[in-house]
């Protein structure tokens, strides 16, 4: 049974989708693909993320395969979130590698794969979205850390734990025997 066709269709006009006109349709042709674009919304977890508007630097090859269009290379960019323990500001570069087939209409991968399983493109339009956001996410922490010993906050006063002396404790003391160390106070 054939698939339906998709029904949103890709803006030429967007960050990124990429045009692979000028790519030739013969296996083993190649383009590189290099551009900064602003980063997508929702790029992150709930405690880092890449900012709304960023700038991603795409450095990719685009390789015509039988099946479509292989694309491969790295995306870089900058993260900024909160450390999971302190809850410092949090900012660090990141590197992801991608390596996506994008399958031309009518292909045979399009017949013997699941929609979900290969990106499929649209003419000579693919959209590089989902597989950035699937780079970029699963490789993020889910509890990030402002450096791996972080100590976190003082549980009691919730100041930082690396700025307090080695012997800063709370004294906890049971409500029910408060009026007991009274007494010992008093009859010295």
């Amino acid at each position: 049974m054939p698939k339906s066709p998709q029904q949103n269709h890709l803006d030429p006009r967007q960050p990124l989708v990429v045009d692979t006109t000028k790519l030739p349709r013969q296996p083993g042709a190649t383009r590189a693909l290099q551009r900064v674009v602003p980063a997508p919304a929702d790029l992150g977890l709930e405690l880092i993320k890449v900012p709304e508007g960023a700038d991603l630097e795409l450095d990719l090859t685009l390789t015509s395969v039988s099946e479509g269009v292989y694309v491969s290379g790295h995306v870089h960019g900058t993260l900024t979130g909160e450390c999971g323990r302190c809850l410092d500001e949090i900012t660090e570069p990141f590197d992801v590698s991608i390596g996506e087939l994008f399958a031309y209409a009518d292909s045979t991968t399009e017949e013997t794969t699941d929609e979900d399983e290969v990106g499929r493109m649209q003419g000579d339009l693919l959209d590089l979205e989902p597989v950035v956001r699937d780079a970029v996410v699963l490789t993020l922490p889910a509890n990030p850390v402002c450096r791996p010993d972080c100590p976190g906050l003082c549980t009691e006063c919730g100041a930082h734990l690396a700025d307090l002396p080695a012997d800063h404790s709370h004294e906890a003391v049971d409500p029910r025997w408060a009026a007991l160390r009274n007494l010992s106070n008093t009859e010295e």
